[in-house]
């Protein structure tokens, strides 16, 4: 529900003496606001990521070379308290709330609503079609975009080209195709000749920006880098390559769909994206990123993968939210979900949906998801799932399968997917491993956050030198498999170490390792997905799932809401 301001405080008056009387203070007192308008008249606006000031020769920006910092699993308990993962939660919470759909005019004030029956006025501040403005794929006009916008579009438009120039190898292969590895050069040849300056413009003095001696952490860690001094295209450069795959490993995920995020995030930390017009809301730049940037991005993006069948990246295979993307999910959801005020002065619904839209039951539906993929970016990842999976979606997908079974709308599918995404990519080694550390998007530690406590998943994270152990060690001297219990019965599986700790607050004892959704929706006398039949034997395409009863260590805490890392993030909450 919205946040509603506190009252007005009550004053005290005195009734007019004969002496003091006038036609003025004989008047009836002004009808009081709404409790609509005095929330958007008194909430803020919603925090955004900030803009830097001008770069100037008197207060220079320290830019610095892009560096891996996330190294080993407990990097990543350092990286959750780091300036850069505050920033990038702001920024998805930011562009979320842009999308949220909103009410076309507040509801009317009335002096006198005693006599008017309390159906009634609930009646007329209900939502409606006619009241409710969506923000779906089809409704901005490109042309109404700002010109920095519509210049992503198109370099969008010129990297998409270049995959003309490499035509995918005909030759057998188990993996992606090694074509995908003459485009990437491609990609990398041309930003180093200066594609992205032809499309990007920084200004504010940022454009030739040298580094300036700094004595922060990061800078010091870039001493290396002296005798060339980092500029901010160097930053943007980075992130923007690591946004489209890996040629090394001939994959995509969510880990390189998070380097689009930043490269983003960098450009509106330079104010590139002044030129827009922020509309009456504040937040139509924002909602121009989304649906003209990001979603030709995720375009771009599924024709690599289907040219050159790139891999799942850091996937849980059939127990993960979707094989390559997450953040469709995130900013489909909020199109759907409850309006809120015009202004926009009001949080994320946590319920509700918006008025005569899809319901979540309707990703099953193969003629909904045609229809709705042109409008909406959930629905768009959807269709994608089926254009490359065969079978029942409950069996491909099954995560997303329970989601659609939820009943209290799509605001609370946004707000579960945005702990999903805190849980499932920025707090997991092998999505984040790859990311890297700037000025921008700093390593350095948040003063304001608190440390992270510790899960089953963060002390089970791996670690470099364990691995290289590992993969030195002779079959010799290899450990042999521990005999399993008495009498004979099987051995208790152990549990991957994102099975337990993924779960959000809430999760029911004995629901399926994931994100907390109890696994309910498999059609009756239906085997779960994966699960190895009764007849017959196994076959080697069937894997069984992991237990569903997973062993905790004793020291572990029982509550539910323990299984996530919690942490102080002012969007995290």
């Amino acid at each position: 529900m919205p946040a509603q301001a506190p009252a007005p405080p009550a004053t005290t008056s005195t009734a007019p003496t004969a002496s003091t009387a006038s036609p003025s203070n004989l008047l009836p007192p002004p009808p009081r606001p709404s409790p609509s308008q005095t929330t958007t008249q008194s909430l803020p606006s919603m925090p955004k990521l900030d803009v830097l000031p001008p770069n100037s020769d008197t207060a220079p920006h320290t830019f610095l070379h892009p560096s891996k910092r996330i190294n080993d699993g407990p990097d990543v308990a350092r990286f959750l308290v780091s300036k850069a993962y505050r920033d990038i939660g702001l920024f998805v919470m930011q562009l979320n709330h842009a999308l949220c759909p909103r009410r076309k005019h507040p509801p009317p004030a009335s002096t006198d609503t005693a006599s008017v029956p309390a159906a009634s006025l609930a009646a007329a501040a209900r939502p409606t079609p006619s009241t409710t403005t969506l923000f779906t794929l089809q409704s901005p006009k490109r042309s109404d975009d700002p010109p920095s916008v519509q210049r992503l579009l198109a370099l969008l438009a010129r990297v998409a080209a270049i995959i003309d120039e490499a035509p995918p190898d005909p030759g057998p292969r188990r993996f992606g195709n090694v074509s995908f590895r003459a485009w990437h050069r491609l990609v990398a040849e041309r930003v180093e000749g200066g594609l992205l300056e032809e499309y990007i413009a920084l200004g504010r003095g940022f454009a030739a920006a040298e580094r300036d001696s700094g004595t922060s952490g990061d800078a010091k860690h870039d001493a290396k880098h002296d005798a060339n001094p980092a500029q901010a295209m160097d930053e943007i450069r980075a992130y923007f390559l690591g946004a489209f795959g890996s040629a090394q490993r001939l994959d995509y995920g969510t880990g390189h769909e998070l380097s689009f995020l930043a490269f983003l995030g960098c450009l509106w930390k330079l104010g590139v994206f002044a030129d827009g017009d922020a509309g009456a809301d504040g937040e139509a730049v924002e909602r121009s990123l989304v649906l003209g940037v990001l979603e030709p991005y995720l375009r771009v993006v599924r024709r690599l993968i289907l040219t050159y069948t790139l891999e799942p990246a850091g996937s849980h295979g059939v127990w993960g939210l979707d094989d390559h993307s997450f953040l469709p999910y995130i900013f489909g959801s909020a199109q759907l979900t409850r309006p809120i005020g015009l202004l926009g002065r009001e949080a994320m619904p946590q319920d509700g949906s918006a008025p005569r839209v899809p319901k979540p039951a309707d990703i099953v539906k193969p003629d909904v998801v045609a229809a709705q993929r042109e409008c909406n970016l959930y629905f768009s990842a959807v269709g994608f799932i089926n254009d490359v999976k065969r079978g029942p979606f409950w069996e491909h997908s099954p995560i997303l399968y329970d989601v659609s079974g939820i009943q209290d709308g799509w605001g609370k599918i946004n707000k579960g997917m945005i702990k999903m995404f805190n849980a499932e990519v920025l707090s997991k080694f092998p999505v984040v491993q790859h990311f890297v550390f700037g000025s921008l998007f700093s390593w350095d530690e948040d003063a304001a956050a608190a440390a992270p406590v510790p899960t089953v998943h963060m002390t089970n994270h791996p670690l470099a030198t364990a691995a290289v152990a590992e993969s030195l060690r002779t079959p010799a001297t290899a450990p042999t498999p521990s005999a399993g219990p008495a009498g004979g019965a099987a051995p208790v599986a152990t549990g991957a170490p994102w099975a337990q700790a993924t779960r959000m607050p809430g999760a029911v004892p004995g629901s399926l390792p994931g994100p907390g959704i109890p696994y309910s929706r498999v059609p009756a006398g239906t085997a779960r997905p994966g699960a190895a039949r009764s007849t017959g034997p196994m076959t080697a395409t069937r894997v069984p799932p992991p237990p569903t009863a997973l062993p905790r260590p004793a020291a572990e805490s029982s509550a539910a809401g323990q299984d996530v890392v919690v942490t102080k993030a002012p969007w995290a909450t």
